[in-house]
């Protein structure tokens, strides 16, 4: 039996060596990002395309920029007191007219019968009220003739009682003939005081009658001077001096009762109106200060009036000149009008960009020393006007920050720059 053979170990590098090598390497590459790199997700941008502003400790003024029109500081519109058609126009848009000046007539034959009934009626009313006082006048005098008869008859009736009492008390004439004379005194008496009540009662109602009718009278001849001064309103007048701005009415066209139909501008002063932000509706106010630029010269403003309603993002405000206008002002005319929020004051500033879309000024890129690279930093940001952000905390002056859009970044911690 022979005895066994020694084999020797191979020397070199052997296969597991590999594997195991790969293993430490691959495990302290890991070991290193864990502990001396971020952990945050990187994008590499080119630093050339990137705005990158420095954050300054300046002034920082409170106010924003807004696009003004011109607008005539009073407008009186014209509608239509009557209807009807249009017949003739006198005066076009554009010109300037004095008060009482008539830019057009209407016409409206509907109206007219209404006045010719009008007048027909009170013309019936006034036969109607010379008929009523004859007929009174004739009532006085057969009333005043009756009671003049009725005296005259009582006078006769007394002598001839009195008479024939004497002969009676003389037994002259017999009793029925005293009693007959007696009753028929007695009976003009009677009579004599109803014909003077009855006249004194005709009086009243008389009166009264006469009363109403000339109230009836009255009150028609006001209703007919107000239907001819309809009549008149078929003329459309100028209410104020100033200047046409809009006319909505052809020739042949019908016009309705209450239609607008212009407006008259009122040119002795003018106003701005402007359109801002809903973001600016709680800080905005009257008697705010605001300045227009024209021509390099400054022209003081103040808001008049702030619109409550909100449309499209928007609200509506109403500034008006404090001292001196500018020359050749127009109707339309639009402006870059300066309107100060609040007084100025030391802030630390952050130049407006792109960036605020995406962040809403919750955080930035802020870049490190070197200017290699930037990461996410929160910060707070106050009032901003056309060129600043004021920053509150998380910035501080010297720093730089890509203000630019962060569209391209996406969800990123950190920009390295290629």
């Amino acid at each position: 039996m022979g005895m066994d053979k020694v084999i020797e170990k191979k020397k070199g590098l052997r296969p597991k060596h590999i594997i195991w090598t790969v293993g430490a390497i691959v495990l302290g590459f890991l070991l290193y990002k864990v502990f001396f790199t971020n952990t945050g997700s990187t994008f590499r941008a080119e630093k050339d395309k990137l705005t990158i502003s420095t954050v300054e400790d300046g002034q920082f003024n409170d106010y924003i920029t807004v696009i003004g029109q011109v607008e005539p500081i009073t407008t009186i519109y014209l509608d239509a007191i009557e209807g009807g058609q249009v017949e003739e126009r006198f005066i076009e848009e554009g010109s300037m007219v004095k008060k009482g000046d008539v830019i057009l007539r209407l016409e409206n034959r509907q109206l007219y019968q209404t006045i010719l009934n009008s007048e027909a009626a009170l013309a019936e009313k006034e036969n109607y009220l010379r008929n009523t006082r004859i007929g009174f006048e004739t009532e006085l005098i057969q009333s005043r003739k009756n009671i003049l008869d009725n005296q005259y008859r009582l006078t006769r009736k007394q002598r001839t009682f009195e008479q024939y009492k004497t002969l009676f008390n003389d037994e002259l004439i017999s009793k029925e003939d005293y009693l007959q004379s007696k009753d028929d005194f007695e009976y003009e008496i009677n009579m004599l005081e109803i014909n003077q009540l009855k006249a004194k009662n005709d009086s009243l109602i008389r009166v009264t009658s006469m009363q109403t009718l000339e109230a009836d009278m009255k009150k028609m001849r006001q209703m007919l001077v107000l239907v001819r001064e309809r009549l008149d309103n078929l003329n459309v007048k100028a209410p104020v001096d100033g200047q046409l701005g809009m006319l909505d009415a052809e020739i042949g066209q019908r016009i309705n009762e209450g239609q607008r139909i212009g407006q008259i501008n009122v040119l002795d002063n003018f106003k701005i109106k402007a359109l801002i932000d809903e973001h600016y509706i709680d800080r905005v106010k009257r008697e705010l200060p605001a300045t227009l630029d024209r021509n390099g010269t400054n022209f003081d403003l103040s808001v008049r009036k702030v619109y409550p309603e909100v449309r499209n993002g928007q609200f509506e405000i109403d500034m008006v000149f404090e001292n001196t206008t500018p020359d050749n002002i127009r109707t339309g005319q639009t402006y870059h009008i300066k309107l100060e929020l609040g007084e100025s004051g030391k802030a630390i500033l952050l130049p407006r960009g792109g960036f605020f879309q995406s962040t809403g000024g919750q955080w930035v890129y802020v870049l490190n020393e070197a200017g290699t690279e930037a990461t996410k930093r929160n910060i707070r940001i106050g009032k901003q006007n056309p060129q600043y952000y004021e920053v509150l905390e998380g910035l501080n002056p010297g720093e730089k920050v890509i203000t630019s859009g962060y569209e391209m970044f996406g969800t990123n911690d950190r920009i390295t720059f290629k």
